[in-house]
């Protein structure tokens, strides 16, 4: 399921077309067709996604306005006791924002918001993105090798002065 600002984002922000997009997945969705499958909680499913998670769907979901089927799919997630994922990676965040983050949270969701972390030594942009979708498999308890692990510390470079480390290859 996606909206219409989230086509725009991905237009915007990426290299891919909508009808790539949906040729990657198993299942695509109309955004108005709020008697699809996933719109019902006898449809079983693991969790649910919402990457990126606007301002707009995630206060829809706060509040359980479930005007569209993105809205009416996370919440029958959330009813279900299912787990939902928000990537919401508003910044700043004002009080409005975080009473409704807040709300989801109280409700069961999941938020994650898309933060890089540097620990892995990402070296593109691709390993940042990755370490993001990591985090997201693993709460669905999706296996993957996308990023390194937290673990001891690797060995320091004798050549760095032991300020830089040896890189470790995560596969």
């Amino acid at each position: 399921v996606i909206t219409d600002p989230g086509k725009r984002t991905l237009l915007v922000e990426t290299d891919y077309k909508v009808e790539e997009l949906e040729a990657l997945a198993d299942h695509c969705y109309d955004i108005q067709d709020i008697g699809a499958s996933i719109a019902s909680g006898s449809f079983k499913t693991e969790g649910m996604v919402v990457a990126p998670c606007s301002v707009k769907t995630l206060s829809a979901i706060a509040h359980s306005y479930t005007d569209n089927l993105l809205v009416r799919a996370c919440d029958v997630v959330l009813k279900e006791r299912r787990k939902l994922v928000l990537l919401f990676r508003e910044t700043p965040l004002h009080l409005g924002h975080l009473r409704n983050l807040e709300r989801v949270a109280e409700m069961g969701g999941i938020l994650l918001p898309p933060v890089p972390a540097f620990y892995h030594r990402p070296k593109t942009l691709l390993d940042v993105v990755n370490q993001t979708v990591g985090k997201v498999l693993d709460l669905l308890g999706i296996d993957h090798r996308l990023f390194l692990r937290w673990g001891p510390p690797p060995a320091v470079d004798p050549r760095s002065g032991g300020r830089g480390r040896k890189s470790e290859d995560p596969s």
